[in-house]
């Protein structure tokens, strides 16, 4: 029950990080910035999955083993018991809340695949945030009843011991993803397929030589190269214009856009 209040506590403090580097990642470019604060989110998602491994599993992992080495009776277990199952119900609508808003954005693609592929760091580490809590909470209310069941407190250890673990294990997962975002990652793959199909789909592109994207947080930096039909240069900046309107009229969450262009022969 210590165990899954401190990881409770981490996980209010987490939302609260979360919400914090939304806020940031909406202010506008500036000298210093010229890229705008996008990439904010992703910077305090990393840190959240740091507050998950340190404060909630290694914390865990340390009270159980504690509590193997010094075994105590368990107090009002069926008061605890009904706590877990409440935080049960709870934690299972706030994951429903959560894969709802995932299955807008994963777009036919597996939960593990989008998980994968994903570049909103905030879907990525509340989805593993609500697993982490369902699973452990289910871990707390197994051993609680083992302990009631057998009168062997070293069940509640072991409890403590298997949600520590579990936090560990998906604030590795959630860093790891993250490390891509803080480094640089291109757009969305399924976003990359759709803006390369769209370029290749206009009259004024002859062909497509390159399509660069940079995720920054949830707007894009996008960079192409396109051999374009114009016989001068007033129809070669028409066609440029065109392009660039209706790829930022299909992808909005295009800021900046490079248009490199090259006149067929």
């Amino acid at each position: 029950m210590l165990a899954e209040a401190i990881h409770s506590f981490a996980d209010s403090g987490n939302q609260g990080l979360l919400l914090w580097g939304m806020k940031q990642a909406k202010r506008p470019p500036s000298p210093d910035y010229p890229l705008g604060w996008g990439k904010a989110i992703f910077f305090w998602s990393f840190i959240v999955a740091l507050v998950l491994f340190s404060l909630g599993g290694l914390f865990s992992v340390y009270e159980g083993m504690h509590k193997a080495m010094h075994p105590q009776a368990l107090t009002y277990p069926w008061v605890a018991v009904g706590i877990l199952v409440f935080g049960l119900i709870a934690e299972s609508i706030s994951l429903r809340a959560c894969l709802v808003e995932v299955n807008k954005a994963r777009g036919g693609r597996g939960l593990w695949h989008w998980f994968r592929e994903s570049r909103q760091s905030e879907l990525v580490v509340i989805l593993g945030e609500d697993l982490a809590a369902l699973l452990g909470l289910a871990l707390a209310l197994l051993a609680v009843l083992a302990t009631i069941a057998t009168g062997n407190p070293v069940w509640d250890a072991f409890g403590s011991i298997a949600i520590g673990l579990v936090l560990i294990v998906v604030a590795v997962g959630i860093g790891y993803e993250i490390k891509g975002l803080l480094i640089g990652q291109s757009a969305d793959p399924l976003v990359v397929a759709g803006m390369r199909e769209f370029l290749e789909r206009q009259e004024s592109v002859e062909k497509l030589f390159g399509l660069l994207t940079l995720q920054l947080g949830t707007s894009l930096m996008v960079a192409v190269k396109a051999k374009m039909r114009g016989a001068s240069a007033e129809e070669l900046v028409a066609a440029i214009n065109r392009c660039e309107a209706a790829l930022r009229g299909e992808f909005p969450e295009i800021q900046w856009l490079f248009f490199e262009p090259d006149v067929a022969d």
